[in-house]
């Protein structure tokens, strides 16, 4: 796609040779080169956007069945993106379909969202790195957001070849200085362009006088107070200028240690109970130095825990949770799964495709931190206590535990702007170090831990099992991972608000010039055009209960326990059957004994932890309340539409969650028509949930994929592998068997 818009009215430079479009394969491209017609293709530049190299004649190759099809044009490589400018608009429906993010063409890579680059040399596919000394015939480029890319350059020139590939691995994987980052290039250049979106009601926390209002909100200030002793970044540069703390606590004693060991205020229950985290004392090997920081903690715990008025649980994330570099290791497993180069790799794992699953523990992860979440919401909920979270920084695992358990107990949360008000407040001015975490500037792999994506990926378990309790949709997660690699936005590209403050100018001792003014994420508009913004919202969220007790229980969601992936791993067997009786009794036997390994039973939680988990599955749900997941095994699912977006193989045509909310919508639009002539009422209050009906009229044409990917043609190989059914047994020994009939089109 070439209708990339210019945020911020940046103008577009043509390009300087015009570029080849064909739809050949490469076999045929000497019997067929009079059939090619020339056509110039302009690129797009954002504003400060610069080019930096180009390759014409290379031929960007789309996965269609077993066989390789292309579309000729040209590759090049921008401070900003590696864009391919093709002609290929004639062979899309792009009317209806197609969810355009302006920023970002469908054909675009922003250099932070490459994760790797491949050559291939005689059909042997290596690892592209440092200086070349032998260029090869096909790039093949592996992106954060799990797309691949595959160039040919064949036909390339071969000093152009030298140049975009040298251009691309340099630019992508070189070390960077933070000031050298597309970032400032572009505040820069858009500074007078830069308009904030009227309608982003999301509170920054960055005055005083936000997180009083939080304070208020929660009814917390009766026993915390805002503080502005770090205001200017005196005491620490780790700390936002302002934050919350428990009253009887002395401001000098934040001053102490830099910070370090105070209890900062995170959310507070409407019992009273509330959730802290605190910062690990600096090491120290002299005795007497350990004495003064002893004496110290044990001052600061006095402050929060004074039975039987007050009680705090400590849960020390750092020795008894999850480390960094099991998120780290098990991430990288997992990916691979999705990064499929081309049809015969996807068939080749689709058998293997449990087994993998399981050994990458990415799904083990996700239930271990909604368990510990759920934890921690019991301690606060059933036992009335305070919970105090400690970590050696507390801005990785403290911001996800804390927002998980904030997002299940407080439904303002689960609102659009409550839940970009909680990533602002726990993650960006918590001191999540997104600049590191993320390897923007790519100086050291060993800190890239995707722990922002954890805490998405445990969002999204929550808003696939309770649909009407989430103002926002799985859509919204989506474009937000994505945009944790678009550097027009300062929300994830700093590692502090210090950081942040000081290279934007504001903390500068030059008061001549004016600090620059970055885009935050939060203004969709920027991305997306208001259609396209629809499928942000979530239709089917319930605003406000209306019914009674009685009415209410008969609306519980039923969740279904279907034989689909994904498991997770379990430590013991399970003492109570996952099968209900009109389970289909083939795939029962099929399946049933090879998965009883990985069902996680609950009976393994604690005795208190399992009576209030139990209790509250029980019962019918308030979606304006206590909000608990279901965290047994086969609960516990892989986010299909990030991960599986970008594999034809893996669509259902015309079904997945866009059929299903296609047809919830048509009968919401018709309900919705039905009671406005009821009430003789010829123009709609509600018209925003009359609008999303149009992009999805007709999702006969549609897939699972979208709104990521158009209809495409699904792959002639058969679900089950046929060499497989030769060597079938009876039931049992089919049971006994590895995953190898098992489909992705199950998910």
């Amino acid at each position: 796609m070439l209708g990339k818009g210019v945020v911020g009215g940046g103008g577009g430079t043509k390009a300087p040779k015009p570029s080849f479009v064909s739809y050949v394969r490469p076999e045929e491209i000497h019997t067929n080169e009079k059939e090619v017609t020339e056509k110039e293709v302009t690129l797009h530049l954002l504003p400060g956007e610069q080019l930096l190299c180009e390759a014409s004649t290379v031929l960007k190759y789309v996965q269609e069945d077993s066989c390789q099809h292309g579309v000729y044009g040209r590759l090049v490589c921008t401070d900003f993106k590696i864009a391919f400018l093709g002609d290929d608009e004639s062979a899309l429906d792009n009317d209806e379909t197609q969810f355009k993010n302006k920023v970002i063409g469908e054909n675009d890579i922003t250099l932070h969202c490459v994760d790797q680059i491949y050559g291939v040399f005689d059909e042997k596919k290596k690892t592209l790195f440092g200086q070349l000394k032998k260029y090869p015939e096909k790039l093949i480029i592996h992106c954060k957001d799990l797309r691949v890319f595959q160039f040919c350059l064949r036909y390339t020139k071969e000093e152009e070849v030298k140049r975009i590939v040298s251009g691309i691995i340099h630019h992508t994987q070189a070390p960077k200085l933070l000031k050298r980052l597309f970032l400032f290039s572009y505040a820069t250049a858009a500074q007078n362009n830069t308009v904030t979106d009227p309608k982003n009601h999301t509170v920054m926390f960055d005055t005083l006088k936000d997180w009083c209002w939080e304070l208020e909100r929660t009814k917390g200030n009766m026993k915390y107070k805002a503080v502005s002793v770090n205001e200017g970044y005196k005491v620490c540069e780790r700390l936002p200028p302002y934050f919350v703390v428990p009253t009887p606590l002395p401001e000098e004693n934040v001053q102490r240690f830099q910070g370090h060991g105070i209890p900062i205020w995170c959310w507070s229950c409407h019992n009273g109970s509330a959730l802290l985290k605190m910062s690990a004392l600096p090491k120290e090997q002299d005795d007497g130095i350990l004495q003064i920081q002893k004496s110290f903690l044990d001052g600061i715990y006095k402050t929060i825990h004074r039975p039987p008025y007050e009680i705090v649980k400590t849960e020390d994330l750092s020795s008894n949770f999850l480390s960094l570099q099991e998120i780290q290791t098990a991430y990288s497993k997992f990916k691979q799964l999705f990064l499929i180069d081309n049809s015969t790799e996807f068939w080749d794992t689709d058998i293997k495709w449990f087994s993998l699953l399981e050994s990458s523990s990415w799904l083990d992860i996700i239930r271990r931190c909604l368990k510990k979440a759920i934890e921690i919401t019991e301690c606060m909920e059933a036992q009335n206590m305070n919970v105090l979270l400690l970590e050696e920084n507390a801005s990785d695992l403290c911001c996800l535990i804390s927002s998980l358990v904030q997002l299940m107990m407080d439904p303002h949360c689960r609102t659009r702007i409550g839940f970009q008000s909680l990533i602002q407040k726990e993650w960006v001015m918590g001191g999540h170090c997104f600049l590191d975490r993320c390897n923007h500037l790519r100086q050291n792999d060993k800190e890239e831990v995707p722990v922002f994506l954890l805490f998405l990926d445990c969002v999204w378990q929550l808003v696939h099992q309770h649909p009407p309790a989430f103002e926002f949709t799985e859509t919204y997660l989506t474009v937000l991972s994505d945009s944790l690699y678009i550097p027009i936005f300062s929300t994830f590209f700093f590692n502090s608000p210090h950081q942040k403050d000081t290279n934007m100018g504001r903390e500068g001792q030059d008061t001549q010039s004016k600090p620059l003014n970055l885009l935050t994420v939060w203004d969709w508009s920027v991305q997306f055009e208001p259609k396209a913004q629809t499928l942000l919202k979530n239709p089917l969220y319930v605003e406000k209960p209306k019914l009674d007790k009685g009415q209410r229980k008969g609306m519980r969601f039923k969740h279904q326990r279907q034989l689909s992936l994904p498991l997770t791993q379990s430590k013991s067997s399970p003492k109570r059957g996952f099968f209900r009786e009109e389970t289909d009794h083939l795939i029962k036997n099929l399946l049933g004994k090879r998965i009883s390994k990985l069902i996680n039973s609950s009976d393994e939680l604690q005795d208190n932890f399992r009576e209030f988990y139990d209790s509250w599955h029980s019962k019918s749900t308030d979606y304006h309340g206590l909000l608990l997941p279901h965290i047994e095994g086969p609960e516990i699912k892989v986010w299909a539409q990030r991960y599986l977006r970008w594999i034809p193989e893996a669509q259902i045509l015309g079904g997945g969650q866009v059929a299903t909310l296609s047809k919830l919508l048509e009968m919401m639009e018709e309900v919705q028509s039905l009671q406005e002539k009821i009430d003789e009422r010829h123009h709609s209050q509600q018209a925003p949930q009359a609008e999303a009906p149009c992009l999805l009229r007709n999702s006969a044409r549609l897939s699972s994929l979208f709104p990521f990917a158009l209809l495409q043609r699904h792959s002639s190989k058969p679900v089950l592998p046929t060499s497989g059914w030769k060597a079938l047994g009876d039931e049992d020994d089919l049971a006994k068997r590895e995953d190898e009939f098992v489909d992705l089109g199950d998910v």
